[in-house]
């Protein structure tokens, strides 16, 4: 249970040092501290009302989860920018967690398929706007992490037409526009 402002009956926001209420009437709790009969916040939050006897006062803290793409995770990411080595990405969840700000990722030619990786043609793998499925091989340098969909279960997932429209793929290596029927290379990840 929150306190409410009489107002907005919104949690009420506190900020450090800020009376609470008074001692005779709560108990304080953690983020708090007491000061001359006040219970005062020790830090910025949100406060709490612990029921009880005697209530007792909590700054809640709202703390975001830090999520940091590990080898071995799958990730979805949207392509950005092809070369023709490489595809630039951003890494957008991990699992099934959504990141709050994308990490940067590359899905290198050699790690596009298990197989053939000689006569892989990034161009015919990827194209910008793409969300693709892919897993973390390893950290990469200090700028992005270092991607792959050699896996059958790996690779395109949504892929947009020239139309807009959103294609369906039509084997491991190609997706077609529903509307325009027109068929062109991906990298398809096996449903």
């Amino acid at each position: 249970m929150q306190i409410a402002s009489a107002t907005t009956g919104t949690p009420q926001f506190a900020v450090a040092g800020q009376q609470l209420g008074l001692a005779s009437t709560y108990l304080a709790g953690d983020g708090t501290y007491l000061n001359e009969g006040w219970i005062c916040s020790s830090t910025v939050g949100y406060v709490q009302v612990i029921p009880g006897q005697k209530p007792r006062l909590e700054i809640q803290r709202k703390r975001d989860e830090v999520i940091v793409p590990q080898q071995g995770n799958i990730v979805l990411c949207r392509v950005i920018k092809i070369t023709h080595r490489s595809a630039l990405c951003h890494i957008l969840s991990v699992g099934d967690k959504t990141l709050n700000e994308p990490f940067s990722g590359i899905i290198r030619k050699q790690d596009v398929r298990a197989t053939e990786t000689d006569k892989v043609e990034i161009v015919k793998s990827f194209r910008p706007g793409d969300i693709v499925r892919a897993e973390v091989v390893s950290p990469g340098d200090s700028r992005s992490f270092l991607l792959s969909t050699a896996k059958n279960e790996l690779g395109v997932l949504f892929a947009q037409s020239i139309v807009g429209e959103f294609m369906v793929p039509v084997s491991w290596q190609e997706m077609e526009c529903p509307r325009t029927h027109v068929r062109e290379y991906r990298k398809v990840a096996k449903q």
